[in-house]
């Protein structure tokens, strides 16, 4: 699981998750087979479909030298119909 970084959790993501589709930033060196092989392995559940685009990185100024981020990427993964993954984060009570 090196390639997936973590879920992401706004208001499109909490929307999709309603078509069953899951929402998680990943390594920018990753490849869709690869992280559709991780998901697979790892949740065991079966992936539909893979959706991914590249977001650009922000500027950060240190003074009078203005730096970036890095850039990263984001993948929007469509399970089958029957599968789910579990919540990452349990609210305890």
């Amino acid at each position: 699981m090196d390639g997936i970084k973590y879920a992401v959790f706004t208001e499109k993501s909490i929307r999709l998750l309603g078509n069953n589709q899951y929402t998680s930033n990943v390594e920018s060196g990753s490849t869709r087979t690869e992280i559709k092989h991780w998901v697979e392995l790892f949740f065991g559940v079966k992936v539909r479909a893979m959706n991914s685009h590249r977001l650009p990185g922000k500027g950060k100024r240190m003074g009078p030298i203005m730096g970036h981020t890095m850039h990263y990427r984001r993948m929007i993964i469509t399970l089958q119909p029957g599968y789910s993954i579990p919540p990452l984060i349990e609210k305890r009570t």
